[in-house]
Parts: structure tokens; sequence; C-alpha cells
């Protein structure tokens, strides 16, 4: 083709040249959109003077926030912004946006954002309650390379709202199974003038444990509590209780960390009298931890010490899972409680396990002292509380510890009150009551017709008795010196005042109750029994076999309480009672023990009382006919149910025990022996014995056992100026010899000189000695 002319398109043209520039023109537009062929056609009209095409636009984006404009509350929820980069030419980057112009206390979450084009993102604006009111142009910039955008947004900041805080004190708690509630204070503060009422719930409580209320109004600025409790057989756990506060819409949680504490009840039996129980057996049937098996010296020995202020000649008494009151007189958890009296007037309650000191408490009257020994060494160099006391679980708010005191005024006179005691706190329940008697005739210290009781001349050596809602005593003198004669008293435990009075001497001398430290017996029919010591025995009879002067000294003595009214119904006396008595040789040395419902070769029932004393014989009586008096029963008494002759081999300071139809004694300078019983009859030689000689004052026996397997004979060798000595024997054969503190070496578990007439008490797998300071205990050792 030759060289082509062309009119630019718009200029005029007529004919051929006119047709092809139009043809031309539609071929270049026709190029341009499709793109093909121009490029060549156009440099080829370039010597014709035509133009080049323009460069394609580079890519890009746009960046866009909607709404427009928000409205932020200080304290409340934020506003959402969606924000989304737009891309323009082909774009494909990632774009990074950070926002500016926020005020004081506005905040952004996310704070920056990377967006990938055409996908929206969300960004919450929110105020803090502490933003001020006003109002701000916020401005999201994006970058992407060189590339930047920019959208704003208005934000007005209105006033803020009210509102409320929610605070809990404590923030952390303890509570413990079985224990007093805990209080936990909670409280709404105002903000931002709010007024209105806050309902707290409270969620999250472990199973077990209740509030009350459960649920709370508040006021702001006025705290209220709320208690929380655990039940007794709550499980220990940790867990977060949340109060949850609403008000008007607005809600606020408050956490409490709570630990919850079980407490592990144990199943020990209470001790709550002397020798465990009123038959005085000695017998714990319950011991369930210590075997015979694992008590040795190798697993087993002293393991801590009760220090008190003055000699414990009181045994000390055991409860379990007893609620103290602690610091604050908020309740503590159970705890299984040693009850410890001493000489010095002090009664102390101790953690059985731990050896902590819950309370003590004293009951010297003001301005007085103990009373001084009387220049009698039976109880030196002080007397304060020397009987044993007893404890009624159910009498008072708390239960409460019956205990006997003897103290000497600012005058030199002497008294003996009666005390209830509180057992959580040792607080008396009530005014303790002075010890007074008269009781017609015409004995020792008698004054117009009645002997009268005079506080310096006794001294309560007996363990308290409580039988039927009264506390029975018996009084003894200071060693045989003076004017006295033979005191049983009772006082009613609700009220402490004197219900029941009885002299056993009345128109004679002498005869004490004191029976080394044991206590009256009872039966379940409410007979009380006792050995009186030595005294005036009327030889000359009523027809029914009662001496005419009421005077029963030396005798084994059955009392009624029938018609609210001391009465003897019965009694034993040796055939040469007066002249044992003039001999100081007093049946009434050592304590009686009701032995169990005995059955003979026929089948009959017996029940029987055994004791022993000064004469070194054995006497067993039948409570429903104990013998009365024969005066030509020698050389043995006939009229008694049975008698052993000789059967120690010293003088009987102690009370036995009693175990699976076996009789343990052990006299002064005498062995421990064994007397099994068989068809109702005992056997006249010990079918065993310890190789161990119980110097004086011999020993009183305990038995623990868990039904009749495990059994273990404890005896103490006890005596005042020598290392006491705790022996665990075999109940089967005393020669066998499980234990004794002496075994270790080093002396571990050594705990001072002896403590006279002192049982040991063994419960929940401690053994509990009382010393001339404090209480020994003994249980198995701490595993390495």
């Amino acid at each position: 083709m030759g060289p082509v002319s062309m009119v630019m398109p718009g200029s005029p043209g007529t004919g051929l040249g006119a047709g092809l520039g139009s043809r031309l023109g539609a071929g270049l537009h026709s190029g341009l959109r499709a793109g093909t062929g121009l490029i060549v056609f156009c440099v080829a009209l370039a010597s014709c003077g035509g133009k080049s095409a323009p460069a394609p636009a580079a890519a890009d984006f746009s960046l866009s926030s909607t709404p427009a404009a928000i409205t932020l509350v200080p304290g409340a929820a934020g506003q959402q912004l969606s924000v989304t980069a737009t891309a323009a030419n082909g774009f494909t980057g990632m774009v990074a946006v950070a926002i500016t112009g926020l005020p004081a206390g506005v905040t952004t979450q996310p704070a920056t954002l990377t967006l990938t084009p055409g996908t929206a993102q969300s960004v919450t604006v929110a105020a803090a309650a502490s933003a001020m009111k006003g109002s701000a142009k916020l401005t999201l910039t994006g970058h992407s390379g060189a590339l930047m955008h920019s959208s704003t947004v208005a934000a007005t900041i209105s006033a803020p709202r009210p509102d409320f805080t929610l605070t809990l004190s404590p923030t952390s708690l303890t509570v413990v199974g079985g224990a007093a509630g805990v209080p936990v204070s909670v409280t709404a503060g105002a903000l931002n003038g709010s007024s209105g009422t806050v309902a707290v719930a409270i969620t999250g409580l472990p199973a077990g444990v209740t509030a009350n209320p459960a649920t709370l109004s508040l006021v702001p600025g006025t705290a209220q509590s709320t208690i929380l409790t655990a039940a007794l057989s709550v499980a220990s756990s940790s867990s977060t209780v949340t109060f949850t506060g609403t008000s008007g819409g607005i809600v606020h949680s408050a956490p409490l960390a709570l630990t919850v504490q079980s407490v592990a009840r144990t199943n020990a039996p209470d001790v709550t009298t002397f020798h465990y129980d009123i038959a005085r057996d000695g017998l714990n049937a319950q011991e369930t931890i210590l075997t015979q098996s694992n008590v040795n010296s190798t697993q087993f020995g002293k393991i801590g010490f009760d220090t008190v202020d003055g000699k414990v000649d009181a045994q000390p008494l055991y409860l379990a899972n007893v609620p103290i009151r602690g610091q604050l007189n908020s309740l503590v958890p159970m705890h299984n409680v040693l009850y410890v009296a001493t000489e010095h007037d002090s009664v102390y309650a101790f953690d059985a396990d731990t050896g902590m000191q819950l309370w003590v408490t004293s009951i010297l009257g003001g301005g007085e002292t103990t009373s001084d020994d009387h220049g009698c060494s039976q109880i030196t160099p002080e007397i304060g509380i020397t009987s044993t006391p007893v404890i009624d679980r159910k009498q008072g708010p708390n239960g409460t510890l019956f205990t006997i005191g003897m103290t000497k005024d600012a005058s030199g006179g002497y008294h003996h009150r009666l005390h209830a005691l509180d057992l959580t706190t040792g607080a008396d329940l009530s005014t303790p009551t002075e010890i007074v008697a008269s009781y017609p005739g015409t004995g020792d210290n008698s004054q117009n017709g009645s002997v009268v009781f005079d506080p310096a001349q006794y001294a309560e050596r007996a363990a308290l008795l409580l039988v039927n809602g009264t506390i029975y005593t018996g009084w003894t003198s200071h060693c045989d010196v003076g004017l006295y004669t033979g005191w049983v008293m009772g006082y009613s435990e609700s009220t402490l005042q004197q219900t029941h009075l009885l002299n056993l001497t009345p128109n004679g001398h002498e005869g004490s109750i004191w029976m080394s430290g044991n206590g009256m017996a009872a039966d379940s029919n409410g007979f009380i029994y006792l050995l009186d010591a030595n005294g005036t025995f009327d030889t000359t009879l009523t027809v029914a076999g009662f001496p005419t002067l009421g005077d029963y000294g030396n005798a084994m003595v059955k009392l009624s309480t029938a018609s609210g009214k001391l009465a003897v119904v019965d009694y034993f006396e040796t055939y040469n009672g007066n002249a044992e008595s003039s001999e100081d040789l007093d049946l009434g040395s050592g304590g009686e023990m009701l032995l169990p419902d005995q059955k003979d070769a026929s089948g009959r029932v017996h029940h029987l009382i055994v004791g022993a004393g000064k004469d070194k014989n054995i006497y067993l009586a039948d409570r429903d006919n104990m013998g009365k008096f024969n005066p030509a029963s020698d050389p043995m008494d006939s009229n008694i149910y049975q008698e052993i002759p000789g059967a120690m081999a010293g003088l009987v300071y102690s009370t036995p025990a009693y175990f699976n139809g076996v009789v343990y004694y052990a006299a002064d300078g005498d062995v421990l022996k064994a007397f099994p019983l068989t068809n109702a009859v005992m056997a006249t030689s010990p079918s065993s014995m310890t190789s161990v000689t119980f110097q004086h004052p011999g020993a009183t026996p305990t038995v623990s056992a868990n039904g009749i397997q495990n059994g273990i004979v404890w005896a103490l060798e006890s005596g005042l100026t020598m290392p006491g000595v705790l022996h665990a024997y075999d109940p089967a054969n005393l020669a066998h010899e499980l234990y004794n503190s002496g075994q270790a070496a080093n002396g571990r578990d050594s705990f001072g000189n002896g403590n006279k007439f002192i049982a040991p008490v063994i419960v929940n797998g401690k053994v509990y000695v009382g010393t001339q300071t404090g209480v020994a205990v003994f249980g198995l050792l701490p595993t390495q």
C-alpha cells in the first residue's frame, strides 16, 4: 500500500479521503477498545503527526469507617466502628491502621488494625469512668507502603452514668466443718451520683457450705454481712465464690477465695469419770489404734507433755469433738480435749492431739490460796483439786465439768466449793457452792446433837460420782488426824444445791471415804457402793442386821437414793472389822469395782462387787445380798459371797480393773496379778503375774481393747520419790510385757517421778499419765 494521508478526527473531509478517515477513525477507536493492532498502526502514523496511548493508573486503596459519629458514656460498654479498606486499580496489599486523636480516658480495642482490602474489621471505642465530658475527632490512618489514606469519626463523650463498686472483706476465707459461721462484709460504693440499691447474689458455694442470708440488698455506703457456715460433714476444698451485684442494668462482681477444711470426727469414747465408767472397771473397749503389735519401744513412746501449775492427783478426763472458743470469741474447729485439774486449784483444757492449751481457769476465791497440807504426807505440799472431776456433756449450754477445790482465805479459814465449769471456756456457770453439812449424831465434832462438817478437817480425795442428775462426794481426813466422821453428800448438777446427806459414823469417829482416789460406784438401778475406811462399827445390830447406831466404819456399803434420801440398804463387815480398824487395816484403803453380770454353773446371774484393802484379802460380795456382819465367821467370813485370804502380798491402795473375765490387781510392793472368773467364782491363785514389783502405793491398772481383741493392761510405777514407769502387758499373760517407758535409749520416754494414786487414761491411740508437773502423753511415734 502506498502512502496514505489522514484527516484528523473532527476535521472536515470529503470523498474518498473523508470516507477513509472515517473508517480509520473507527478502526482507531476499535483498536483502543480492543487493544489489538493499533500500536503498530499508530507508529506507522507517527510521521503523520499522530499521539501515543496514556500509561495505566497506579494501584491504590481507600479507607472508610462507619458510623461517622459515636457517643461514649464513661464507664459503660464501648461503641463499635467498622473499618474497611477498598482496593483500586488492582491493589492487593495489606493496610495497617492506626487510630489517633483519642482523648484522655478513651481507648480502642484493638489499638491497631491490619486490614485485608474488602474485608471489614471492628474496633471498640470505650470511655473509662474517669473520662471527661467533651468531643473529639478520631482519625483512622491507613498505611500500605508509601500509600496513606484516612477516615475520621466524630466522638462525643457524655456525662458519666451512675455506677457502683462492690467490695468484700475479707477477700479470702477459711471455714471449718462443724464450726460456727464466719462473716463476710459486703459493701456497695456509689459512683457518679448513684443512689439505687444493689441486689447481690452469691454463687459458687461448694457443697455443704451455706450463706445466711443467701442474698443481700445493699444501700451504697452501708455494709452488710453474710455468714458462711460449713456443715460438719463437709469435704475439704478450695473454690472461688462470686458475689454479683446488679443495679439498673449495671453488673459488677467480686470474688472470694474460699478454703473449706473438713473435720475428721473421732469415734473415740468420752472419758467423763474416774476409771472410765461408774462401775469403775477401768476398761476402754473402744480402742482401735493401739494394738499388741504396735505397742513396743520401736513404734510407741512419749510424744508430748502438757505442763500445768501443780501436781496432777486427779485423773485427766477426755472428750471427743468439742468446739472450743478461740480468739475474738469465734469458734475454731472441733477438738479432742483433755481436761486436767491440779492441786494448785486450776483446771486446764488441752487439745488432746496437739497439746495446745485451749483454756485454763483458776477456782481460787478472791484473796485465797490453796490449802496447806496440814502436816500430812498424803496430799502435799498444797491441797487444791484432788478428786477426779466429773463431766456431763448435756448440762449447761456447752456441757459442764464439775469439780471441788479446797482453798484457804486470808484469815486462815478453809473452804471446799463445788464448781460447774463450762467445757468450752472454763468459766463458772453459776456461783460455786460452799460445802457445809450437819447431821444428827453424837460422834466426833458434834454440837447440840449433830455432827458438823469442819472444812479444815477434810479433803475430797474420792472421785466425784454423777448419777441421775446428782453429784455425789465422799470425804476423807488428813492422815487420820483430828476429829472427823464419814460424810457422803449429794448436790444437784443443775442448781449446785445440796440435796442428799448421810454420815456413815454419826455416833462414832473416823470412817472416812477415800479409796485411794477411786470414786463411789453405781449400778443401773441407781444404788451407790463404796468401801469405808477404818472407823467405828456398831456390833450391836437391829433385827434386820443393821448397826443400831448407824456406824459403818471399815465396811463395804450399799446406799439407796430412793425418795431423795441417802440410806444404807445393805453392807458387808468383816468378822474382825473393829480389830482391823484399831490397827489401821481398813478395807476402804482400796477402791471397789462392780463386775459385769456373772453366770454360775447353773446359769444363775450374780451381781458382784469386788474390793480389797489393807488386810490383803480380796472380797467379792453379792450386791443383792452383801452378807452384813457375822462375828462368828472366823477364820473366814462365811457370810460373804467369796473371800480370797492373802491374795495380795502387800496393802491395797489401788482399784482393780476388769477385762474378758479377768480381774487385775496390783498391791503395794506386789506384782500385778490376774484373777480369772469361772462360773461366777474368782480363782484363788493368779493365772499370771508380772515380773515387776510395784512399789508404794502399788498400781491401779487400766485396760484398752477393741472389743475383746488387742487387749492391753496398763500399769504405772508411780512412787513420789522414784522415776515413774509406764508398763503395758498382754492381758492373757502378764509375764509378757509389751512395753515399758524405761526401754528406749537416752531416757526418751521418761516423765519424772511418779504421782502416787494416778491411773493412766488410754483413749484414741494415746496414753495420758498425770505427773507432778503435768501430763505425759504417749502414743505411736512419728514415722521417719
